[in-house]
C-alpha cells in the first residue's frame, strides 16, 4: 500500500471512530440480558386490578384499552398508576403518542409520568383525585414532556413535604412534543442515578444523592387524549 492509500485509509478509519462517538453520545447502553419481569401490550379490557386510574372529575372523560393500546381521552388531570410496587436496578420502556386529530380533548400537551413514587403519610397511595396539586405531598421522579401547552419540559424531584425543586428544564423545540409521533420512552433506575431517554436519546439524567429506592410508576397528562402500548419493566444486570 503506497502512501497516499495509507493516508487515505487512515482518514476512513478516523471518520468511522467519531462517526460511532458521535452516534453513542447522548444515549445509553441496553444490555440484551436485562431480565423481562412485566409487559403489557393492552390487547384486552383493562386489568383495573393491574392498571388503577385516578380521573378529575372534569367534562367527558375516559381511560380505556382500544385497538391494542391503552387511550387516556380527559378533559382534566388524568393518572394511570401500574399496581406494582418497582424496586432495585429497573428499566421501564413504553410507546406513547399524543393525538391530535378532532377528538374533543386533543391537545399537543403533557406526555408526563411518575416513578418511583411513594406516599410518606400513607401506605395506601391510591387516594388521590387526578388533579395535579394533589400530587404534591408525594415522593418521586417526575418528567413533565410537552407540558404548560408544549411549551416546556421539565424534570423534577419531588421530596414529599412540598418540595419539588426544577432539576431541569428544556424551551427549545428539539425537546417539545410533535402532534401524532410515537415516541419511545425509556426510564432506568440503577444505584441512585436515574434517566429519561426520548427515541434513544438522553434528555435527564441524575445521580440522586438521597435516591428514591421502590416506589410505583404512573403515566399523567392532563386535558388531552393520548395512547400508550409496549409497556415492559426490566430487572438490569450488573454492569
Amino acid at each position: 500500500m503506497n502512501v497516499i492509500s495509507k493516508l487515505k485509509a487512515g482518514r476512513t478509519m478516523l471518520f468511522v471512530v467519531l462517526l460511532v462517538c458521535f452516534k453513542s453520545h447522548g444515549q445509553q447502553k441496553i444490555h440484551s440480558d436485562d431480565k423481562l419481569i412485566f409487559e403489557e401490550n393492552f390487547a384486552e379490557n383493562l386489568n383495573t386490578n393491574k392498571w388503577l386510574s385516578e380521573i378529575e372529575p372534569l367534562g367527558k372523560s375516559s381511560v380505556q384499552t382500544k385497538g391494542g393500546k391503552l387511550i387516556m381521552d380527559t378533559a382534566g388531570g388524568v393518572t394511570v398508576w401500574f399496581n406494582q410496587k418497582l424496586e432495585g436496578n429497573i428499566r421501564i420502556e413504553y410507546d406513547w403518542k399524543v393525538l391530535v386529530d378532532t377528538g374533543r380533548n386533543d391537545r399537543l400537551s403533557d406526555l408526563n409520568q411518575f416513578w418511583m413514587v411513594a406516599d410518606p403519610r400513607n401506605s395506601n397511595l391510591f387516594t388521590r383525585s387526578g388533579k395535579f396539586e394533589t400530587y404534591d405531598s408525594l415522593a418521586l421522579y417526575y418528567v413533565g414532556f410537552g407540558g404548560n401547552g408544549n411549551t416546556t419540559t421539565r424534570f423534577r424531584k419531588y421530596y414529599g413535604d412540598g418540595r419539588k425543586p426544577l432539576l431541569k428544564e428544556y424551551l427549545d423545540s428539539a425537546h417539545l412534543l410533535k402532534p401524532n409521533h410515537t415516541y419511545h420512552i425509556s426510564i432506568t433506575v440503577r444505584d441512585g442515578e436515574t434517566t429519561f431517554l426520548v427515541d434513544g436519546k438522553i434528555f435527564f439524567q441524575w445521580k440522586d444523592p438521597d435516591p428514591l429506592k421502590n416506589g410505583y410508576f404512573g403515566f399523567r397528562s392532563t386535558s388531552a387524549r393520548q395512547a400508550i402500548d409496549h409497556f415492559r419493566v426490566y430487572r438490569l444486570t450488573a454492569i
